[in-house]
C-alpha cells in the first residue's frame, strides 16, 4: 500500500520529471533505510542506540564531506539556522529514538511506521514553505498513513 501511495504521489510517469526522479530516490533511500535497520536491529540489544547513531553519523559526515566540493552550496548559507535545526530534530533526536524503539518493535513494523516520514514532509512544507497540496498528495498520503495505523493495530494486537 506504501508503494501505491508513493506512485500516486508522482503524478506522471515521466523519468525527466523532477517530482518522478524525486520518489525514485525516494525509493532508493527507503531501500537503504531498510537495509540500515535489519543492520541495526542485530546490535540495539548489545549497545546503546545513542551511541549508534552517533557512530552512523559521523561516518556518513566523512564520506560526504567530498560532496561539498561538487556542489554549489551557495544558496545554503543563509538557511544554516534551519538545516542545523533539522538536522538535531529529523536526524540526531528522531533516529535515535527510531534506534531505541528497534528493542519493542519487529523491523519491519517499525519501517512501516517510519514509511510515514513523506507524509510529515508534506506537512511541514505546508506550513513553512506554503506548498499547497495536490489532490494526489492527499491521496497518497491518506494510502501511506493507513498503512501505518493498519500496521501499528496490528502489531500491538500480537
Amino acid at each position: 500500500m506504501v508503494l501505491i501511495g508513493i506512485y500516486i504521489l508522482a503524478p506522471e510517469f515521466n523519468l525527466e520529471s523532477g517530482q518522478l526522479q524525486g520518489a525514485l530516490l525516494g525509493l532508493l533511500s527507503a531501500f537503504c533505510y531498510a537495509l540500515r535497520i535489519l543492520i541495526l536491529k542485530g546490535h540495539v540489544s548489545q549497545y546503546n542506540g545513542t551511541m549508534l547513531m552517533f557512530y552512523q553519523v559521523a561516518i556518513l559526515t566523512i564520506i560526504l564531506i567530498p560532496a561539498l566540493f561538487f556542489m554549489d552550496v551557495s544558496n545554503i548559507t543563509s538557511q544554516y539556522p534551519y538545516v542545523i535545526l533539522l538536522a538535531l530534530l529529523t536526524t540526531a533526536i528522531g533516529h535515535t529514538m527510531f534506534v531505541n524503539s528497534l528493542k519493542y518493535f519487529k523491523a519491519s513494523t517499525a519501517s512501516i511506521i517510519g514509511s510515514a516520514q513523506p507524509v510529515f514532509g508534506i506537512i511541514i512544507a505546508f506550513f513553512f514553505l506554503k506548498e499547497i497540496p495536490t489532490i494526489h498528495t492527499f491521496v497518497g498520503g491518506a494510502l501511506i498513513l493507513t498503512t501505518v495505523v493498519i500496521e501499528s493495530i496490528r502489531s500491538k494486537s500480537k
